[in-house]
């Protein structure tokens, strides 16, 4: 005959459950004080979080950079555009020739300089009018605020 078995007397198989029980706590419990514990995994964890944190903010910052770019490029043109409509013809004119004669002096300037210049001096400008033709845009929406300052200084002192 079996006897009933209660809490207070497990039976073998109930003794084995909870010691594997315990094992698999215990077990937890020191994969949690190990990993409290390591405190280069620790620093590591914690250097990958903020490289991912930085990268995030330097692309949010890039993207507002780039924004901010474009608007000012669109606001240096529409400055450039609204400097222009306000000059007389005139001045229009003027400056026209002015820039045709300037191309002229310049194509000869040119070849002038191809017949003299050393040939590393004449790589070194050529790369730089690369730059300026790459870069463009900005040069000119530069050269239209500064016209705009110009204008708006002269307009001050009449």
């Amino acid at each position: 005959m079996t006897q009933p078995h209660d809490d207070q007397n497990p039976t073998p198989e109930q003794l084995r459950e909870q010691v594997e029980q315990t094992r698999e706590e215990l077990g937890h419990t020191v994969t949690a004080l190990t990993a409290r514990t390591d405190v280069k995994t620790r620093a590591q964890d914690k250097a990958t979080e903020v490289r991912h944190q930085a990268a995030a903010k330097a692309g949010q910052l890039k993207e507002q950079a780039t924004h901010k770019s474009g608007e000012l490029k669109a606001k240096a043109t529409d400055l450039a555009h609204q400097a222009q409509d306000r000059l007389p013809d005139p001045v229009k004119d003027k400056a026209a020739r002015a820039a045709e004669q300037a191309r002229a002096k310049a194509a000869q300037a040119g070849h002038v300089w191809e017949e003299k210049a050393p040939a590393p001096v004449r790589q070194k400008t050529a790369q730089g009018a690369r730059l300026a033709r790459d870069h463009r845009s900005l040069l000119l929406a530069a050269a239209g605020v500064a016209v705009v300052v110009w204008l708006a200084g002269r307009s001050r002192k009449g």
